[in-house]
């Protein structure tokens, strides 16, 4: 029976992560870019002004929202996390160097599609029983495409719900737990006798950590956010700048190889890697599963801010996808990719590929700051998803439920820590990329809307 779920999750799976479901993304990505007169270029500096601009705004948000800056760090704490390290590892694996030219590409067109659903999200968001402000795909489905499509926002909410257990908690929890115990068993802390019970202690404080912030509500969830997320990104740029620097001899070799490796994968990869199509499918899928642009879920945490037009929110999501793309998942491909680490092409790979980059240009030590660094990013992924689940499932049966899916939602941290996760990873991947349908049809539907906001913004600004 576990064999026929397996097939056909990997045939789904093939099929939602493949070659059609790119075109879809990245031909969204483009008709919002043309409809918008390409704004995340266009207005790029702009951008800068309004995001960055505001990050030392210390205004308190209103009852019921977050800052800005709190909206896209929680946005960034789902996004920004072992994605960032493990997926780049594993396009440039799989794909070569050369994906990692197609992940720019994807972020760039991606950009505009977050603006686009930051923009809905906080357009056509609502206040709940608790005068909190919920959005996201569900509600702009909802609200901009009427009642007949309601189905279709019902859908997209009931997968958000069956993808935070997996790729939301019990996978990042994994991963905390796996790096704390390493760093554990390599300092002589602990024998790997005790790691089974170190792993329970590790998912019970996490779990307790989790139930405390979320059901804190969305201003300490923002707080929470503010603190780790920038926290987090600057020891890891430091950490990767360092490598860079002490490998710059071979930084022009490299961006050679992504740029050659992206039209002929076989001359950088030796032959092992020799599909174009490959390289370019490996890099988007990658890219997308890292900034989340045509899925929808970071617009949920963004339709809580504060904020006077949806389009000044909107900006928010351009700079989300740099900072989470061009940003910090380049830097882990220049980690890998300067380092001199040996990469074994056409397997699959993970975060040990980048640590060993890490470890290859600093030495052991380092593993201790990189564990903090995924510990940090896989919590902030868990409160982020946390949130998403939360208004999904919200918005199917009620506010009431609110409470008992955050404790449920933290218990499964426990799970996360001391079980074999096996297909678990896989199935939450397939759901996650299942919720870009609903998506993608809505934000095409709604590209006017995206246009008349965006004139609106500029008439008055």
């Amino acid at each position: 029976m576990l064999e026929i779920f397996e097939k056909i999750n990997s045939a789904v799976n093939g099929f939602v992560w493949g070659v059609p479901a790119m075109v879809c993304i990245i031909g969204v990505g483009l008709l919002l870019s043309i409809r918008t007169r390409f704004i995340q270029f266009r207005k790029f500096g702009y951008t800068f002004k309004v995001t960055l601009g505001r990050i030392f705004h210390k205004k308190e948000a209103s009852d019921g929202s977050i800052t800005p800056f709190q909206a896209v760090c929680t946005a960034l704490a789902a996004t920004v996390g072992t994605g960032n390290i493990a997926g780049v590892a594993g396009a440039i694996a799989i794909g070569g160097p050369g994906a990692v030219f197609w992940m720019w590409i994807s972020a760039l067109l991606g950009m505009c599609t977050k603006f686009s659903e930051v923009t809905l999200a906080v357009h056509f968001r609502e206040k709940n029983r608790q005068g909190d402000w919920t959005g996201g795909p569900m509600y702009y489905i909802k609200n901009g495409l009427g009642p007949k499509w309601r189905w279709m926002a019902v859908l997209f909410a009931l997968l958000g719900v069956l993808t935070v257990f997996g790729t939301g908690n019990a996978t990042q929890v994994n991963t905390i737990t796996s790096a704390i115990n390493t760093a554990l068993l390599n300092y002589h802390v602990i024998d790997a006798s005790s790691v089974s019970v170190s792993s329970l202690i590790i998912g019970i404080i996490i779990a307790v950590l989790v139930a405390l912030i979320l059901l804190g509500g969305i201003k300490r969830i923002g707080r929470v956010a503010e603190m780790l997320v920038p926290f987090m990104a600057l020891l890891y740029i430091i950490l990767a700048l360092g490598v860079i620097f002490l490998n710059i001899d071979r930084v022009p070799g490299v961006f050679a190889s992504i740029i050659e490796g992206a039209f002929s994968p076989a001359s950088v990869t030796g032959g092992v890697v020799g599909s174009f199509f490959l390289s370019m499918q490996k890099g988007v899928a990658r890219g997308i599963f890292s900034n989340e642009a045509g899925l929808g879920t970071g617009s949920i945490a963004h339709a809580t801010a504060d904020t006077d037009h949806p389009v000044k929110q909107g900006f928010f999501g351009i700079f989300e996808v740099f900072a989470d793309t061009i940003v910090i998942c380049t830097m882990t491909a220049l980690v890998i990719l300067c380092s001199g680490v040996s990469v074994s092409y056409g397997t699959d790979a993970g975060a040990e590929l980048t640590i060993n980059g890490f470890i290859t240009t600093y030495g052991s030590w380092v593993s201790i700051f990189t564990a903090v660094a995924l510990c940090c990013f896989a919590f902030s992924t868990i409160l982020g998803w946390g949130l998403y689940g939360t208004r999904c499932i919200e918005f199917l049966f009620g506010s009431w439920i609110n409470k008992p899916f955050m404790v449920v939602y933290s218990l499964v941290a426990v799970i996360g820590a001391t079980a074999d996760l096996g297909l678990l990873w896989s199935v939450a991947e397939t759901f996650n990329g299942l919720m870009s349908i609903p998506n993608l049809i809505a934000l095409f539907l709604l590209s006017g809307t995206v246009v008349k906001l965006v004139k609106d913004y500029f008439k008055n600004h």
